[in-house]
C-alpha cells in the first residue's frame, strides 16, 4: 500500500472521534450509501450518512463524550479498497467506559478515502470469549 494512502486512511478514522465528540457532521468520513452496522449493540443496520446523523443526534446523552481509536491495522484489499481494523474506546459522561473493534471496509473516491461500511462489535468479555 502507498505510505501517502495508509497516512489518509489511518487519519480518516482517526477523524471519526473528533467530529463526532463535537458533534459536526461527518460528510468527510463516509460514503453516502455507508452502511453502518451497529446491530451488536441492538442498533441494526443504518443505510447512508443522513440516517447515521440522525441516529445519532436521537441518542442525544446516551451518546459517549469521548471516541477514542487505536492499534489501527490496514489491509490492501485492491487498488482502492482497504480493510481496516481498529479498537475503538468510548467513555460515557458518567465516567464509564466501553471498548469495541470496528471493522471497516475503505473506499477510494472522487472526494479522497471513505469508509462504505463500518460493524461495530463490543467487547463484553476478556480474551475473545
Amino acid at each position: 500500500m502507498d505510505p501517502d494512502d495508509r497516512i489518509a486512511i489511518t487519519d480518516l478514522i482517526c477523524l471519526h472521534g473528533h467530529l463526532v465528540d463535537a458533534g459536526e457532521p461527518f460528510d468527510d468520513l463516509f460514503t453516502p450509501e455507508v452502511a453502518y452496522d451497529v446491530s451488536d449493540l441492538g442498533g441494526g443496520v443504518i443505510i447512508c450518512r443522513a440516517a447515521l446523523w440522525e441516529a445519532a443526534l436521537a441518542l442525544g446523552d446516551n451518546n459517549p463524550v469521548g471516541h477514542h481509536v487505536t492499534n489501527i491495522v490496514l489491509t490492501e484489499v485492491g487498488t482502492d479498497e482497504v480493510k481496516a481494523l481498529s479498537k475503538g474506546i468510548g467513555v460515557m459522561a458518567d465516567g464509564t467506559v466501553g471498548s469495541v473493534t470496528y471493522d471497516d471496509v475503505v473506499v477510494r473516491t472522487e472526494s479522497g478515502w471513505r469508509i462504505s461500511r463500518r460493524r461495530v462489535l463490543a467487547r463484553r468479555r476478556p480474551l475473545g470469549r
